[in-house]
């Protein structure tokens, strides 16, 4: 359901942007305004970025294989990441070239005013519609996460929702720039603030750029559990009576989705090696179904100072392990 609201979210930013896209850079051309110019490449870094997430969504959706016991849920990343760097290329560079010239030419917009805000205003429209549809997404994941709306978002694992949240709001904020790049440069005649909101719109996007970029590439590596949800499976581990103590909890993303949990547990010394299979078994299947996203567990029975003790027999009273075991 998540993936399927995901996709609605991006097609919807999609079909936005493409429409204005268009629209911007005609309007930029007739006009001559670098602001629209600027604002056109950036329609044009966000389609295709819309491109590469719906990329990501539809290949993140095979199943796991021998090549990729895990699955593919790190393509959602890496899709995303390819994302950040278009905003960079395709929009940040070009805008603030197009501004670059503007100042040094000084040329001067002659006409087509009343065209550029016109594209302005329906691209607002356009824009803040996805946006919209982006936050009521965000606000639906937030509330059943038990976060804040922005908490969410710097929290949330799944790149393809904050990016597109990401990509309108720095659309809006950048269409509000042009605007006032081109009411100055009409009331003043001069060319430095039409050029200048092209800058400005350039430095917008590669901020996000930058910002999008650092956090996908943080998953893609291997970034771990956030870390209310780490101390969240620690206590849930702790929970169980016949754990005397949690040595260690290590997590990883798989994917927006799927979260690896790999615990080093001290167990009762009571307990035998068959008890310890079956309770471990337990712990696992209990930590899955508190946490969804929990797709791979394994737990590792150690001694009281952290060591791994050796498999006993069934019936011996020592204390015992279990090799680390994998549940799905």
């Amino acid at each position: 359901m998540a993936e399927d609201e995901s996709t609605g979210t991006v097609i919807t930013a999609l079909v936005a942007n493409l429409a204005i896209a268009v629209a911007k850079i005609t309007a930029g051309l007739i006009g001559g305004s670098s602001a629209m110019l600027a604002e056109g490449a950036h329609s044009v870094a966000d389609t295709t970025n819309q491109v590469f997430l719906l990329t990501s969504l539809r290949l993140s959706r095979k199943a796991p294989d021998d090549a990729h016991p895990f699955g593919y849920g790190k393509e959602r990343f890496f899709w995303s990441l390819l994302a950040a760097v278009g905003i960079f290329v395709s929009g940040a560079v070009f805008s603030i070239y197009e501004g670059v010239h503007g100042l040094l030419s000084g040329e001067s917009e002659v006409a087509g005013y009343l065209l550029s805000y016109g594209v302005l205003f329906v691209s607002f429209l356009a824009e803040g519609t996805s946006w919209l549809k982006a936050v009521r997404q965000l606000r639906g994941e937030a509330g059943q996460a038990g976060r804040g709306l922005l908490e969410h978002v710097r929290l949330s694992s799944d790149p393809t929702v904050k990016t597109v949240f990401s990509e309108d709001t720095a659309a809006l904020v950048g269409l509000v720039l042009a605007a006032a790049g081109l009411a100055l440069h009409q009331v003043t005649g001069q060319a430095f603030w039409d050029a200048t909101a092209a800058i400005a719109i350039g430095v917008l996007l590669a901020v996000v750029a930058y910002v999008l970029g650092r956090d996908t590439k943080e998953m893609l590596i291997g970034e771990s559990a956030p870390a209310p949800v780490r101390e969240g499976i620690r206590a849930a581990l702790a929970g169980h009576p016949e754990v005397e103590r949690v040595v260690e909890v290590r997590t990883m993303l798989l994917g927006p989705e799927s979260l690896l949990v790999a615990a080093r547990l001290d167990m009762d010394d009571a307990l035998g090696a068959a008890d310890v299979e079956d309770r471990t078994d337990e712990i696992a299947s209990d930590l899955q179904e508190r946490f969804p996203q929990v797709r791979e567990v394994y737990l590792d029975v150690t001694s009281r100072d952290g060591t791994q003790v050796a498999e006993t027999a069934p019936d011996a009273s020592s204390a015992s392990s279990t090799t680390p075991r994998a549940t799905r």
